[in-house]
This record gives structure tokens, C-alpha cells and sequence, in this order.
């Protein structure tokens, strides 16, 4: 009992110290917060990575305007390293508090020098009044002894551990912890790799329930999440980069997206969040917009992209109330379905959700489909637009030739409204069975994707893409030839990315009426942040916000 008393006064103690120290660095570097007081002390620190000292400098300076808390000054890359006068430099000069890391090769840095010189460096920089300083737990125990008694009050010691190959078990990482504890850290660091995005939910769950200051994060695109959710779940600190591509961890986000996408100071243990499930999911723009709605109504809630590869493993991992809304995108949108405890009529009937929202009384998770409104909508919009009427009692849609390219999640909820609004439906898909299988279900006809091109009935009929064909990065596919648009009147791609793909520029050349992606994305989204918020979607902000892209 008494040992026990003991340990939890030691980690009270610490813990304490972790906050005055988050409040003097932060106090240091004099940041004001836009949109009110910070929500969280997580600190938002910037690699500094220039190969000279006078190009740290200028860093230093746009990291400060950036709004940075501190800079880790990675020595590991510079040119013609003079230790002592350059650091002397770069403290005296760096506007916020410094994190000094000479990381050597065999921790994925770049130095491959002697040991013995690299650690008197990093002693040298705690000794020119550096304040923080990056040590690997290999050595650790070595740098700790040789400072017992010499280092300045003001330094603290982070111990690091990288691992570039996966993330450890909840047991591993647990021990992992403890190790680097016992070396003498004063703030903990580790940084695995994400090979799911489900990892990441352990480095949550060390790092909530720790007594002591710990940076846990996750490498690379799946632990995206780890570096903003941190702010959330209590993380010592995040990195931010100044530009990105410039990076000294795989996955690292700009600061700017940090502050101004992902509203970071804003984020606390009770924000909600929200997410864009899919892979590929980086060319979302879904968290630009619901972030930016979020914000201008003081929803307390973050957007963010989750690159998933099993989404039923997804939803066992991440079943707590904390993550309390998605979107779903290719290709997970059928196997949704199977995810949900209850799935609205129109979804269940289209065989596909593109929006789960968890019931914050009991954790169920409800499945709805919006992709099928915002898309007609866009279509019924153009077709009216092009024959100069406007919205009567029948739909423009009313006895066309409709046809849909894809036989997925997409697919199925264009089909099935075309088909709801009176449209004669045909699908083209890659797979003739799968096609076959929706024309069945919705009473349509059937092509395989490759006898597309020589299908043309009748002139004015309407396309309806689908697929990921001609998205970011392979704008130059496009799923029908150029010559067999000429019979179409309106051509639609559920494609936004970009706005104006290979098709819609060919088929706007051959005289068609175009209604990109984007259309269909900003009516889906309406009724989805009303899902997401229970409030009005703020219609012209949605508008304003997209409009840039």
C-alpha cells in the first residue's frame, strides 16, 4: 500500500511538472490562439531541417509566424557542423524553444559518425541552454548517468524509440514505455509504423492512460490520425512541417493543416470525432468542408481521413463513442452495410451507405445513403438547365436513357435513383455479371464496360460515371472513348478530383451538358452534417468553401 502511495505521488508529480512545462513553453513563445482559448497544452513543434545554420534561422522565423510552440533542430543534417558556435546560434537566434535530435542512421537519421561525439553534441546543446533534448533509448541510460547532477532545470529529456517496420502489441508497447521510464526520461517518445489503421488505437490507449508526458505516434499515411488526434487523447506534442513533402517522419501533416484544417488548439478529450473512410482517401476534400463548418458554428468535432483496409476491423477497433460519425467512399460502401446495426429503407434498397452515424446512448451505428439525392439532384439541375425549363411536377429524367458506369456502391444508388425518377437504366461495368446483377435488381438492362463504346440506341441519352477511373493521379484514363459521346446529352462523373476530369472535357468538346463530381459531393454532404450535427447544413458556406477547389 505504502509503495503504491508512493508511485502515484511520483506520477502526480510528474504529471504536474509536464503541465507547468507545457505552460512555460508555450508562455516562452508567446502564441495567441485564433478563435478563442487552446482546448489542449499538446505543442505543436516544426522540424527544422535546412542543411546551414542560416537557413535554420530563416525556418525558425516562418516556423514562429506559424504559430509553432517550438522547433526540433535536426542537426543530423547539416553541412560543416562547428558544434558549439552553431549551436550558440541557433538558441540565440530561434524565436521559440528548442528541441535539439542528432539522429544517427541506425534510428533513421542521417548521422554516421562517431557515437562518443554525436552524444558530447547533444550534451553540449542541453549545456548552451537548449530546451529540449532527443536521446535514443539505446543510449539513454549512458546519457542519463553522465548528466546526473549537471543538467540544467530547465531541460528536459526526451527518450525516443522509432520502429520503421509495424506497430507492437499493447503488451510491447507497454513495456516499451516502462523501458524508456526507467532510462531517466523526463518525457516519453515513440513513434511506430501503422501497417492498419486500427494500430494506432493501441498507441491511443497507452497514451490516455498515461501518468507521465508522452509523445506516441504513428507513422505513415494509415497513422495519419495519431498526429491530430493527439491533441485529443493528451500527446506531449505533434509535428508539423513547414511545407509539405518536407518531412523528418513518414506521415508528418503541415502545421498549417494542423491549425487552420484541423483546428488543433480547438480539440479537447470531449471533441467528437468524425471521418472519411476509404482507400485511396488522401484527394478527399471532405474534412476541408465539414471542418470549416464545423468551426463556424462552434461544433465541438474534427474531420479527418481515415485510409482503411478492412472496415469491419475498423468499426471492432474504434467502437467508442469518441468516434461518433463517417463518411464512406470507394470501395467500402456495400460492405457498410454488413457494419451497421440498422440500415435505413432507401440504403438497404440501394445495397449501399455512404454515412454511419453511432447512436451516442447505446454505440449502435445506423447506416444511411446520401450519395443518390445529391447526384440526381445535380443531373435533374443540368438536364433542366440544357432544354431551358424549369422544375415542374415530373422529373427531367423521366423517360431518358440513363446509363451508369459501375457496378458498386456508387453505382447502385445513381441506378437507383435514376430509376426512382423514371429513367430507362442501363449498367456498364468492367465485371458483365456484376453489371448483370444490378440491372436485375433494378429492373435495367445490362453491358460489359467494353461494348460501351458501341452502344448508341438513341441520341440524348444521360452517362453517369461511377468509378475511379481519370481521378487524381491518373487524369488521363477515362472509361469511354472520346467518338461514343456524341449521343449523350448530359455526361455526369462522381469524380471531383479534379473538378473537370478527361471525360467531362471530352464530353463537353462533343456538345454534352457536364455535371462534375463536386456537385454531387456538396448535396451528399448537406445531409450528412445535419446527420453528423443535427443542425441545418449552412448551404452557402458549402458552397463558398468548394467553389476554391
Amino acid at each position: 500500500m505504502i509503495d503504491f502511495i508512493l508511485n502515484l505521488i511520483a506520477a502526480i508529480r510528474m504529471r504536474l511538472s509536464y503541465l507547468i512545462n507545457i505552460i512555460l513553453t508555450v508562455a516562452s513563445g508567446s502564441k495567441l490562439v485564433s478563435g478563442g482559448m487552446r482546448k489542449n497544452p499538446t505543442l505543436i513543434c516544426v522540424p527544422i531541417m535546412g542543411e546551414s545554420v542560416d537557413k535554420m534561422v530563416v525556418d525558425m522565423g516562418k516556423a514562429n509566424a506559424s504559430g509553432a510552440d517550438l522547433v526540433e533542430i535536426r542537426l543530423d543534417g547539416l553541412k560543416n557542423f562547428n558544434p558549439r558556435e552553431n549551436i550558440k546560434t541557433l538558441i540565440k537566434e530561434s524565436p521559440v524553444p528548442t528541441l535539439f535530435t542528432y539522429r544517427p542512421i541506425w534510428e533513421g537519421g542521417q548521422y554516421d559518425g562517431d557515437e562518443n561525439e554525436r552524444v558530447d553534441v547533444l550534451r553540449l546543446a542541453m549545456e548552451l541552454g537548449a530546451d529540449y533534448i532527443d536521446v535514443e533509448l539505446q543510449v539513454a541510460r549512458e546519457f542519463n548517468d553522465s548528466i546526473r547532477g549537471k543538467k540544467p532545470e530547465k531541460c528536459k529529456v526526451i527518450v525516443s524509440s522509432h520502429n520503421y517496420q509495424y506497430t507492437p502489441s499493447m503488451e510491447d508497447l507497454s513495456n516499451l514505455v516502462a523501458r524508456i521510464q526507467a532510462s531517466g526520461a523526463d518525457i516519453v517518445k515513440f513513434a511506430t509504423t501503422a501497417l492498419d489503421i486500427t494500430d494506432v488505437a493501441r498507441v491511443f490507449q497507452i497514451t490516455v492512460h498515461s501518468q507521465v508526458p508522452i509523445i506516441g505516434l504513428v507513422m505513415g499515411e494509415r497513422g495519419l490520425i495519431s498526429r491530430i488526434l493527439c491533441a485529443k487523447f493528451g500527446g506531449f506534442l505533434t509535428f508539423g512541417t513547414l511545407e509539405n513533402g518536407i518531412v523528418s517522419a513518414p506521415g508528418q501533416p503541415t502545421i498549417k493543416d494542423l491549425l487552420d484544417l484541423y483546428n488543433f488548439r480547438q480539440m479537447g478529450p470531449d471533441t467528437k470525432v468524425f471521418g472519411i473512410i476509404g482507400k485511396p482517401v488522401g484527394h478527399s476534400k471532405s474534412p476541408i468542408l465539414y471542418n470549416e463548418a464545423f468551426k463556424s458554428v462552434g461544433f465541438n468535432g474534427v474531420f479527418v481521413h481515415l485510409l482503411v483496409d478492412d472496415i469491419a476491423k475498423f468499426f471492432q477497433t474504434y467502437s467508442s463513442n469518441d468516434f461518433a460519425g463517417f463518411s464512406c467512399t470507394i470501395p467500402h460502401k456495400e460492405a457498410a452495410v454488413k457494419c451497421c446495426d440498422e440500415v435505413d429503407p432507401v440504403a438497404k434498397s440501394i445495397g449501399a451507405v455512404n454515412c454511419i452515424i453511432r447512436r451516442q446512448s447505446d454505440g449502435k451505428l445506423f447506416g444511411y445513403n446520401t450519395d443518390y439525392v445529391g447526384a440526381i439532384s445535380a443531373i435533374e439541375d443540368g438536364l433542366r438547365g440544357r432544354l431551358n425549363v424549369s422544375g415542374g411536377v415530373s422529373s427531367a429524367l423521366a423517360g431518358k436513357l440513363f446509363v451508369v458506369i459501375g457496378a458498386g456502391g456508387a453505382g447502385k444508388a445513381l441506378a437507383y435513383g435514376a430509376k426512382a425518377k423514371g429513367a430507362r437504366v442501363v449498367i456498364a461495368n468492367r465485371t458483365y455479371d456484376r453489371a448483370r446483377e444490378l440491372a436485375e435488381t433494378v429492373g435495367g438492362h445490362a453491358l460489359s464496360l467494353a461494348d460501351l463504346e458501341n452502344f448508341n440506341p438513341e441520341d440524348g441519352m444521360i452517362l453517369a460515371n461511377t468509378t475511379s477511373i481519370g481521378m487524381q493521379p491518373k487524369v488521363d484514363e477515362t472509361p469511354i472513348p472520346k467518338h461514343a459521346l456524341g449521343h449523350y446529352a448530359l455526361v455526369f462523373d462522381a469524380v471531383y478530383t479534379p473538378k473537370i476530369t478527361r471525360l467531362l472535357r471530352e464530353a463537353e468538346e462533343s456538345g454534352a451538358t457536364i455535371v462534375s463530381g463536386l456537385e454531387m459531393f456538396i448535396g451528399q454532404a448537406y445531409e450528412q452534417y445535419e446527420r453528423f450535427t443535427g443542425l441545418p447544413a449552412p448551404k452557402e458556406l458549402f458552397q463558398k468553401i468548394m467553389a476554391k477547389y
